[in-house]
């Protein structure tokens, strides 16, 4: 079913407990330590290149009024006394890290471009064309079709709406513990994909391949060719938070992501199915709409994979794991 050039896998078993709240728990107090170390670091790296974020910025502010919100919610309902009250705090608690990790791996991808040098697009380029994949004519059949264009747009913005589905789904039906799995693999593909950034730098096929003016603008358009330099030469010393762009061409983060929200919708039938046409829609589309080689792709889902593992390997330490269980609703 799932057999193509895009997505060359059958998603793995699921590896998220379906059951008890409790089982399989990732502690709060590692997510707690996680947020601290995660943001320590991507202030270190902020200090070191220079850069900084305007704290006066209206987005800004609505960014840490979100957080605000989140964490009274959690601090409040931290002992629910019936259903509503536990789903308030599980939404203020899930939702509000998944924001954080998101907000602090995009604000991140800019000092670490600050530091790169070069691009290996023509090592990408030399691996597609063994794999037999044409970016040019993939871009070619979207660019000579509007349809595709919105189709493909609408799928490649869906990165946010899975696991808004999937962490809402969790909260309703109490799965506390896929919840957070979902964000720690979220978080450990997000680390693993930087580090990767630091020593892969790419622009991406639509800004080494095509030449002449451009007949469709994609999603991610020209962005990492035109920001990248202005980082490396210093130019650029403010995050505009309400035009962030995630900077990492390869691996692919949207491909990732796909993987990691199929596998954390898998063990659940009432989302199953949605999660997963959402997913494949939006690797269709993350070729052309987030201008990315099919090596990058690969590379992306290798990295889900890998923090998928770690995770479970971790998860199935904890006191009361019921990893491997049966699809429940």
């Amino acid at each position: 079913m799932f057999n193509s050039t895009v997505f060359p896998f059958a998603p793995p078993a699921p590896v998220y407990p379906v059951g008890r709240s409790h089982a399989g728990l990732i502690p709060g107090s590692w997510l707690v330590v996680g947020a601290a170390m995660s943001a320590a670091c991507l202030a270190a790296l902020l200090f070191d290149t220079g850069i900084t974020i305007d704290p006066t910025a209206p987005r800004t502010l609505i960014y840490l009024g979100v957080f605000a919100l989140a964490l009274s919610l959690r601090i409040i309902f931290r002992a629910p006394n019936n259903p509503a009250q536990r789903v308030i705090r599980d939404v203020g608690e899930t939702f509000g890290l998944f924001t954080a990790v998101s907000l602090m791996g995009a604000v991140a991808t800019y000092p670490i471009a600050a530091e790169t040098n070069g691009t290996i697009d023509g090592v990408l380029q030399q691996i597609d064309v063994a794999l037999h994949f044409d970016w040019l004519a993939w871009y070619q059949v979207v660019a000579d079709h509007r349809a595709l264009q919105i189709l493909g747009a609408a799928a490649y913005q869906s990165i946010y709406v899975s696991p808004a589905i999937i962490l809402g789904y969790c909260a309703w039906a109490d799965k506390r513990a896929a919840a957070r799995g979902l964000i720690a693999s979220f978080w450990v593909a997000a680390v693993i994909a930087l580090c990767l950034f630091r020593c892969w730098p790419a622009y991406g096929p639509f800004a080494m391949l095509w030449h002449g003016p451009a007949p469709y603008m994609t999603e991610s358009g020209l962005y990492e060719s035109q920001l990248v330099p202005l980082l490396r030469a210093h130019v650029m010393r403010e995050v505009d938070l309400g035009a962030l762009r995630g900077l990492v061409e390869a691996p692919s983060f949207h491909t990732a992501s796909a993987v990691l929200y199929i596998v954390a919708a898998w063990p659940f039938a009432r989302i199953r199915k949605p999660i997963v046409i959402v997913n494949v829609a939006m690797l269709l589309a993350t070729p052309v709409e987030g201008t990315h080689y099919l090596a990058d792709m690969l590379a992306g889902a290798s990295v889900a994979l890998i923090a998928l593992a770690i995770v479970t390997v971790v998860r199935r330490r904890l006191p009361g794991s019921m990893t491997g269980q049966p699809a429940r609703r």
